[in-house]
């Protein structure tokens, strides 16, 4: 419990920092190549930052992966038999290539 109580102001933090970043990116790169654009000021760059999130990453998180999710993925490979990894590739390869219909065996 007190690690999280911890964790919650590292991330307000963080958020604060990426905004003036953002801020400090924006009015330096902005109003050079757009000549109509002005620049904004931190409670604006973290609105952009906000926005940003929404339009592009959402806010659903890492679920089912990240690092973790790759070494498991690379365990189940190196546990499989050549035969297996065969089958996975035929399987997989309709997903890959859709211009080609599906072999069922």
């Amino acid at each position: 419990m007190k690690r999280k109580l911890l964790f919650l102001p590292m991330i307000l933090l963080g958020v604060a920092l990426l905004a003036w970043v953002v801020m400090m990116l924006w009015n330096w790169v902005m109003p050079g190549v757009f000549a109509g654009s002005m620049q904004i000021d931190y409670w604006r760059a973290l609105g952009l930052l906000v926005l940003c999130r929404i339009l592009f990453g959402g806010f659903r998180g890492r679920h089912g992966g990240g690092f973790h999710g790759g070494r498991e993925r690379w365990q189940r490979w190196q546990a499989m038999t050549p035969e297996e990894r065969a089958q996975f590739h035929k399987d997989r390869s309709a997903y890959c290539r859709p211009n080609k219909e599906p072999t069922h065996d």
